[in-house]
């Protein structure tokens, strides 16, 4: 290694429950902030469906969005499932937190990965009641 050259840092996603490489790396990539990477691990025509938008289509969206949405969080999962459906489609669901500069959530993710190992869907759910997510809402100082 010369002294130009340093190596990237990354830090490594460990999920208790999973091994897909393209689920560990959705979770790398995003926490560090590489929306791009991210949204090449998506399939031509992937969806991610974020909360409370409508569904996201195409790597090109994807990453736009991701800029726009996603910068600053921190993805923190903790464990996860999948099985093999028909087609050599894998369902992985992995459950975590998600901690931005505001508040922290806890979250769960529905991955449909394709027999290419691609991200064809993601679905992000927040797993938080309707209480804690109505004080997620900027307060109002309504002090005169």
């Amino acid at each position: 290694m010369t002294a130009t050259t340093r190596p990237i840092l990354t830090r490594s996603i460990k999920i208790a429950g999973i091994t897909k490489p393209v689920v560990l790396q959705y979770f790398e990539t995003l926490n560090a902030g590489d929306f791009a990477a991210t949204a090449n691990l998506f399939a031509e025509e992937g969806v991610l469906h974020a909360p409370f938008e409508e569904p996201i289509v195409g790597k090109s969206s994807i990453a736009t969005y991701l800029k726009t949405e996603a910068r600053g969080m921190q993805l923190a999962p903790q464990q996860g499932i999948s099985q093999v459906l028909e087609d050599d489609r894998v369902e992985v669901q992995v459950s975590g937190r998600v901690q931005t500069s505001a508040f922290g959530v806890n979250v769960g993710w529905l991955f449909l990965l394709n027999s290419r190992q691609e991200i064809l869907s993601v679905t992000v759910r927040l797993l938080a009641s309707p209480q804690e997510l109505l004080n997620l809402r900027p307060h109002k100082n309504f002090n005169v």
